[in-house]
């Protein structure tokens, strides 16, 4: 068995256009990567060393190559992390009174709202809509609670609805490049309020023209933990 696997992994090699005059670059090592399991073998000699390692071992071995820098970061970043999908960063925006429009019927003027909002986390990557959470406080622990954003477009993990709107690829502009886009019923606006958990509009009604959100009538949605 380890006769053929040396003579099947020293069987391959990288051909060298002729005229170059360079030998073949004989192969050193392998991945083979199965179903549940990643196999690396080390082509020394006539001796073939194997081990099995993980895909993080293969990342962390790879990154060691490229530099990686967040750069200068916005202002009121509470974290920043690159995920499938690019760079993530967290923004806070501290309790504020937001200008909203609502469409609630199709070719009707929006209603408009000034409504004073609870602090907001913005979870960015550039370019996209943003997950959006409300908080107490500004977070400083994993453990600080998070609530439900008393928003539409809004779904109950967080997600956002963009429907037609384009999000900048500046992600310190996109909370509130959020506020310009009109707000409709759609995504989930159930269960963001204590008080009127069946009807958000009602609610919205109610702090319109206010200075300051009633913080006991948001909704725990988990804790920072849950979302990093």
């Amino acid at each position: 068995m380890v006769k053929e696997l040396t003579e099947e992994l020293q069987g391959y090699q990288w051909e060298m256009p002729i005229g170059l005059e360079i030998p073949p670059d004989k192969i050193r090592a392998r991945l083979d990567l199965y179903q549940d399991s990643i196999i690396f073998y080390l082509v020394d000699g006539r001796t073939i060393k194997t081990k099995m390692v993980s895909a993080r071992d293969i990342t962390m071995a790879l990154l060691r190559e490229v530099p990686m820098s967040s750069g200068l970061l916005p202002r009121n970043t509470l974290w920043w992390r690159q995920n499938k999908n690019g760079p993530e960063f967290a923004l806070w925006r501290p309790p504020a009174v937001w200008k909203a429009a609502l469409m609630l019927e199709a070719f009707k003027p929006p209603r408009r709202f000034k409504l004073p909002l609870p602090g907001l986390i913005f979870i960015c990557s550039p370019g996209r809509q943003p997950r959006i959470y409300a908080a107490k406080k500004r977070p400083a622990s994993p453990r600080d609670v998070i609530y439900h954003a008393p928003l539409f477009n809004v779904f109950s993990s967080g997600d956002t609805c963009a429907g037609t709107h384009k999000f900048p690829p500046n992600v310190s502009e996109i909370p509130e490049s959020f506020f310009t886009s009109f707000f409709t019923r759609e995504a989930q606006f159930n269960d963001r309020s204590k008080k009127y958990p069946k009807d958000l509009l009602q609610l919205w009604e109610e702090l319109d023209g206010k200075a300051k959100y009633p913080l006991r009538d948001l909704v725990r949605i988990g804790t920072i933990k849950d979302i990093l």
